[in-house]
């Protein structure tokens, strides 16, 4: 197999069909898209055989539970991708819209529209729901999309890229708007980095090394989507109650993803209550890693290493440390974040005020799960990924967010002095 020949055809392939697709109307993409909708349904029992032999080689492989968890595709969660298309049929079509319109002293009329980016690549690792997120979410912003899936979900992936393709074929659209790059090889993303002349931009979704490799080699522009070292910070003034469920949602509900908790900081204040907050997740088996303090509560508690600080579990594992006070909190969280998504538990409105001001990171909340850092949550229909970046797109990138802009000038004849 020639793979650099091949990709070279699927970046012509791709750049060809972005010209096609910059001019199919919102009314037929979203007739794409339900089309999409409904054989997906239809092909349940497929995509669970696929996905079955993804599962088979990852206990092959030894892969974590936590990943095989990500990997894993059932009935309710193939209704959950499902129910993120219907959700971005309903958004509004982020393309031609104008962004901002104004008439020059000398009779020039601007106007600034929407326009795609393009070809989007998007590398991820072992979620077969993104390659759906992410084919949608491009078929919506009128870009096409290259996916490089991981290899744990090769064949779950190929099985929804061929449902996508056969779904966008029916609703008579151009070819190629969404490809698969048909190999495992590490070599085809390095060579993938190489298409500045096809690719507009590249999105990676996974751990710290592929992310760091992507940025290296890429010649192309990336958003990056880092790992997800999420703080929760139960405040003095929090309602304890709330906080433990909130708590429990943040670091349980789906340890796996990256909008999980993975550290919690306890006022100094609170410090007596603090084996109390922790109760109901070491009864659901969490494992805690806490400070000198903290380890001292219960023989269960292991002490954490300085490196559990900066380390996202993804998995039934929580690092908790006692503050002394919103500004130690602050330290901790801007010396250890990754920039993703951080939240207090607080009924001091000027308290949270200062926390949102003081840290750097694209979502703050109050009184919320750090697992709201979801793009369908934000009502964006769903999301390619979080972003970590500060230029172009910050937090949940969704369709509105996978577009430039260009100026349209209106004149009558007008010359320049």
């Amino acid at each position: 197999m020639n793979i650099k020949k091949i990709l070279k055809q699927i970046g012509i392939n791709s750049k060809f069909a972005s010209k096609k697709l910059a001019l199919v109307s919102p009314k037929n993409k979203n007739l794409a898209l339900k089309i999409l909708s409904k054989n997906l349904i239809a092909s349940k029992k497929e995509i669970l055989k696929a996905n079955l032999k993804d599962i088979k080689n990852a206990k092959k492989n030894l892969l974590s539970k936590s990943l095989i968890n990500r990997l894993t595709l059932t009935n309710k969660s193939i209704d959950d991708i499902v129910k993120s298309v219907e959700d971005i049929i309903k958004i509004p079509d982020p393309i031609g819209k104008v962004l901002n319109k104004w008439t020059q002293p000398n009779g020039l009329k601007f106007k600034k529209i929407s326009t795609p980016l393009g070809v989007i690549a998007v590398i991820y690792e072992s979620r077969p729901n993104v390659t759906i997120d992410a084919t949608c979410i491009a078929l919506k912003s009128s870009n096409t999309v290259i996916l490089r899936g991981g290899s744990d979900s090769y064949y779950s992936s190929s099985k929804l890229v061929e449902i996508a393709n056969q779904s966008f074929a029916e609703a008579n659209l151009p070819n190629h708007l969404v490809q698969m790059i048909p190999t495992t090889s590490r070599l085809a993303v390095d060579f993938l980095l190489e298409m500045k002349t096809y690719i507009d931009i590249v999105i990676p979704r996974g751990g710290k090394s592929l992310i760091k490799k992507i940025n290296k080699k890429s010649q192309i522009p990336v958003i990056k989507h880092l790992d997800g070292i999420c703080h929760l910070y139960i405040h003095s003034e929090a309602n304890l109650e709330m906080a433990k469920k909130v708590l429990f949602n943040s670091k349980m509900r789906r340890p796996e993803i990256c909008g999980a908790t993975e550290t919690l900081l306890i006022d100094e204040k609170l410090k007596t209550k603090a084996l109390n907050i922790l109760k109901p997740l070491m009864n659901a088996n969490c494992e805690i890693r806490g400070d000198k303090f903290i380890s001292s509560l219960n023989k269960k508690i292991k002490i954490a290493s300085k490196i559990d600080w900066s380390t996202e579990y993804l998995d039934k594992i929580l690092s908790v440390k006692i503050v002394n006070g919103l500004d130690d909190a602050i330290k901790h969280i801007n010396k250890y974040s990754s920039g993703h998504t951080e939240s207090i538990i607080t009924e001091n409105k000027t308290i949270f005020s200062k926390f949102y001001k003081d840290i750097d990171s694209a979502i703050i909340l109050q009184n919320a799960s750090t697992q709201f850092a979801d793009g369908g949550e934000f009502g964006f229909g769903a999301e390619i990924g979080i972003s970590t970046d500060k230029l172009h797109v910050r937090g949940p990138v969704g369709a509105s967010h996978l577009t430039s802009f260009k100026y349209i000038v209106y004149g009558d004849g007008h010359e320049r002095a």
